[in-house]
């Protein structure tokens, strides 16, 4: 069951994106009485709504890298002939 917080939150330009095309979409559906257009409404108004795209949550997204909160010993190297 989603919640209010996934539904309101984490708003990025690709969610928009899919939210557009979703409801034009749909018009396009209702306008020329097209199920093929419905279908592809739905699936865009579906990934917009719950925040899912072509592998899940953010599935194609970079993971975030964060910093080590250890500390790096630095090596000294000797020469050898």
């Amino acid at each position: 069951m989603m919640n209010k917080e996934t539904l309101l939150t984490n708003w990025h330009f690709m969610r928009w994106l899919r939210l557009g095309m979703g409801l034009y979409a749909a018009f396009v559906a209702l306008q020329l009485h097209d199920p093929f257009s419905g279908l592809i409404a739905t699936l865009f108004l579906f990934q917009s709504i719950t925040n899912t795209g072509c592998c899940g949550a953010v599935g194609c997204a970079i993971p975030i890298s964060k910093k080590s909160m250890t500390k790096t010993k630095e090596i000294n190297f000797e020469e050898v002939k």
